[in-house]
């Protein structure tokens, strides 16, 4: 391009503050706020200036709606102005994409890591927003007057549930692990067996956990077996305590051995030493019923002998991210009294769901209330009925020919590093539309608002309503309609 026509076209670029007093711009002014709108409209003039140089804006289709001059003569002041106000609203777009929203779960991934894990029951939503979202009783006594205790009912109901003498609620399972480690078998030894050094996501190691927690690991056994004779050769007046870790995201089967929980109580209790069980997604419940087995139910834990039992609250639980220790009173009272306790303790808005959730188990009703306990117990028979519905619904919507869909056999996951071994069956609608690719369509779907996330096998798209709420089929329903509308 010839410099001057570079410069014409870089003189009818729009300044900041022209952009800023579009239309589009003035839409966005209280969302953003003035100073950051600025910024954006910056960056959006910006972009569009270094374009030019170099000759990324040149050529039909380079600018959307940015209209040419009659012979050649480039966009227009007012088709650039409008192009930069396009490009100032796409910004601000997709910066809201980037914030925390709802989404529409149609993977069939019940405790959906990337998703937020088990969502909230109706009781534990209300909790948040009209407990705990404003002023409450986080650490307030209202019969004394007097400062109350933190978390303390959540606690009691967890040791309530559990069988415990009592409970300490912190913010995440791996918090839990790194205080009883560190408060309990700091400046001494740690045995754990081989076959139990796990990592789960996020890198998340037991053995790097136990490396900051200032014990010493002592690997025991192979990969596969680990016997008690393992444990007593390596006990040692250094040894504070015996671990045992859930394998939560796999499993090892075949030629296996590890003694039983009762067995290493007995032996640790002999030697004057404290047992502590990581049981991950820790079930308060036996989920043998619906399909989950080999999963520990925590009670069983507590009453086998062990000390103390950390395991998730968003997990086989469903309530909100928590780390939650169960057990006896002495330990858990110097996990209650160490510093590292204050910076992993558990805020009011987690307590609130966890009361409610916790609620819902005491009184029999958990496999009613709680989401992901629902969801995990629907069978592929209710499952199918589902679909067909759906289906039935969804076909006047659509324009003829425009989908190709069926509902199918499938299967879907527990998630969150819970049952890896377990998928219970589904019904899946499968979705091929006549002219979009699978991609492209997901895509279309994702893009919605509130944003729907479903799977690909081979050429189809497919929704897995047993993680779609009742009361969200209608927004999955227009979701799928309005991407045939789009193309």
């Amino acid at each position: 391009m010839p410099d001057s026509t570079l410069t014409e076209r870089l003189r009818a670029l729009p300044s900041v503050d022209a952009l800023l007093r579009t239309t589009e711009a003035c839409a966005l002014r209280d969302a953003l706020g003035a100073e950051h709108l600025a910024a954006l409209a910056r960056a959006v003039t910006e972009e569009m200036r270094a374009e030019l140089r170099t000759g990324g804006g040149e050529g039909a289709g380079a600018w959307d709606g940015a209209r040419s001059v009659p012979g050649g003569g480039g966009p227009t002041r007012e088709a650039l102005l409008a192009e930069a106000a396009r490009r100032l609203a796409l910004a601000a777009a997709r910066e809201r994409s980037r914030g925390l929203r709802r989404v529409i779960n149609a993977t069939g991934v019940v405790l959906h890591t990337n998703l937020g894990r088990a969502p909230l029951s109706e009781a534990a939503r209300r909790a948040v927003a009209r407990e705990a979202a404003g002023y409450c009783t986080l650490e307030y006594d209202t019969g004394t007057g007097a400062r109350g205790r933190r978390g303390a009912r959540a606690e009691e109901l967890l040791a309530e549930l559990t069988g415990a003498e009592e409970a300490l609620v912190v913010n995440n399972c791996a918090a839990a692990a790194l205080l009883v480690l560190t408060a309990l078998a700091r400046e001494g030894e740690t045995v754990v067996s081989r076959g139990e050094l796990v990592e789960i996501g996020g890198d998340f190691r037991v053995p790097d956990v136990m490396a900051q927690s200032g014990t010493r690991m002592v690997e025991v056994g192979t990969t596969n077996r680990t016997r008690l004779s393992d444990y007593e050769r390596v006990l040692t007046e250094r040894t504070r305590m015996l671990m045992r870790v859930h394998p939560s995201n796999y499993r090892i089967v075949g030629f296996t051995a590890a003694p039983a929980l009762t067995e290493l109580a007995r032996l640790a209790h002999e030697r004057g030493l404290l047992l502590y069980e990581d049981a991950g997604s820790g079930a308060l419940v036996d989920l043998a019923p619906h399909g989950l087995s080999g999963e520990p139910v925590v009670r069983e834990s507590v009453a086998a002998g062990a000390d103390l039992v950390s395991f998730s609250g968003d997990k086989l639980l469903g309530s909100a991210q928590a780390g939650l220790v169960v057990g006896r009173r002495e330990p858990l009272g110097r996990l209650r009294r160490h510093p590292l306790y204050r910076a992993l303790r558990a805020d009011k808005l987690v307590l609130a769901a966890l009361e409610a959730t916790l609620d819902a188990y005491r009184r029999g009703r958990a496999a009613e209330e709680v989401p992901a306990l629902r969801m995990l117990s629907a069978t592929r028979a209710e499952l199918e009925g589902r679909a067909l519905s759906f289906v039935r619904r969804l076909r006047p919507l659509l324009p003829d020919g425009a989908f190709d869909f069926e509902v199918i056999e499938g299967e879907s996951a527990v998630g969150g590093g819970s049952a890896p071994t377990t998928h219970p069956p589904t019904a899946l609608v499968a979705l091929k539309h006549a002219s979009l690719s699978a991609a492209a369509l997901e895509e279309g779907l994702r893009r919605r608002e509130p944003p729907v996330v479903a799977r690909i096998i081979g050429e189809r798209v497919v929704l897995d309503l047993r993680t779609v709420a009742v009361d969200e089929e209608s927004e999955l329903l227009e979701a799928i309609a309005a991407a045939s509308r789009s193309v």
